[in-house]
């Protein structure tokens, strides 16, 4: 017995150590994804090709012998239909009712509450309004068709996911959601109504959450902000209705099986298939449409609608590419994920 006594400091000791070890290690896999110089990296893919980006892209664009398909002129490939502003502006309350603006923008109405991810209404993703991806199928609401917006939500800083001319224009009549260290950028637009949150952080307003979620991606607005601010997937949660709003991503298989292990199933999946050739460049940071549908495997989601494509041209596929893919992906897969017409509004059970 007086042995055991002596040993129990040891073992207090031991079994404390072991606690915080394991306390520092989960703290440790929490911030994973943010770097020493106080910015950020995807902790699952290798840095090294990342700043040269936009001097790639560049060169490959406008001086490669990769071709890219041209847009102008095929627009009529995308569906289009033109919306119901009546049912957009009185919709059903009990029923949770999605209608695609183009690109990864999605007007989301349920339960009195009316959310838009990614807003951009504007004629170029660019900080120039004579040059840089042009619009080449017309938003199908314009601002003044717009109903009262509650909620926004930015998955990124790129230029087609956070376009200035959309937020100035929304301002502080909607609640913005943006991820870590963009707040300020918004502040100092003279909007004041935001909550910027980390990967796995929740904002509860009554009924509704939103909880920042992880992707593989990148951000940056200019040469010298790469990865300063931090980019995310969302979850949505209106009263007992779970959305899953996806941005802009490339494909791993850790984060997402973990978001549908820790917050699925999900009734509804919003997820990226556009913007992915040529492989060899775009592959770390934009999935393909069979990419995709692992993705809305790993979240666990009941159905899902393909977002970001149709709208910009970012990359070297054909327009209506995404959308055809996907349809061949998913028959494969036998899963419930397609793409929408422009403008339509779809009702999810």
């Amino acid at each position: 017995m007086c042995g055991t006594i002596r040993l129990l400091p040891i073992i207090i000791l031991a079994l404390a150590s072991g606690f915080f070890s394991a306390e520092n290690h989960a703290q440790a896999a929490a911030t994973a994804h943010h770097d020493d110089g106080g910015g950020f990296r995807n902790p699952y893919l290798d840095q090294k090709f990342a700043r040269s980006r936009f001097f790639t892209y560049v060169k490959l664009r406008f001086f490669g012998d990769q071709p890219f398909a041209e847009y102008d002129g095929e627009s009529d490939k995308v569906p289009q239909v033109e919306a119901d502003l009546s049912v957009i502006h009185q919709p059903d309350e009990e029923s949770l009712q999605v209608t695609w603006l183009g690109h990864s923008t999605m007007l989301i109405q349920y339960r009195g509450i009316t959310i838009l991810t990614d807003p951009i209404l504007s004629s170029r993703a660019s900080p120039f309004s004579f040059t840089g991806p042009k619009r080449h199928t017309p938003p199908p609401l314009s601002f003044k068709d717009l109903p009262p917006v509650d909620y926004v939500v930015i998955s990124h800083n790129h230029y087609d996911h956070l376009d200035q001319p959309t937020v100035e224009a929304l301002g502080n009549s909607a609640y913005w959601l943006v991820p870590l260290k963009l707040k300020s950028w918004f502040t100092n637009e003279g909007i004041h109504k935001v909550a910027e949150l980390d990967w796995w952080q929740s904002q509860t307003f009554e009924s509704l959450s939103f909880t920042a979620t992880p992707t593989q991606h990148f951000s940056g607005r200019g040469l010298w902000d790469y990865t300063q601010t931090l980019w995310c997937s969302w979850i949505i949660t209106i009263d007992d209705k779970k959305i899953w709003f996806g941005g802009d991503t490339g494909y791993n298989d850790i984060q997402f099986k973990r978001i549908g292990r820790e917050y699925g199933p999900f009734d509804l999946g919003f997820i990226p298939i556009g913007a992915f050739e040529p492989r060899w460049f775009m592959k770390p940071m934009h999935i393909n449409p069979e990419e995709a549908v692992l993705v809305h495997k790993d979240i666990n989601a009941a159905q899902s609608i393909g977002i970001h494509w149709g709208t910009f041209r970012l990359s070297a596929e054909a327009i209506d590419a995404p959308m055809l893919r996907l349809a061949q992906a998913a028959a494969a897969a036998e899963v419930n994920f397609s793409t929408m017409a422009l403008g339509e509004t779809r009702f999810v059970k």
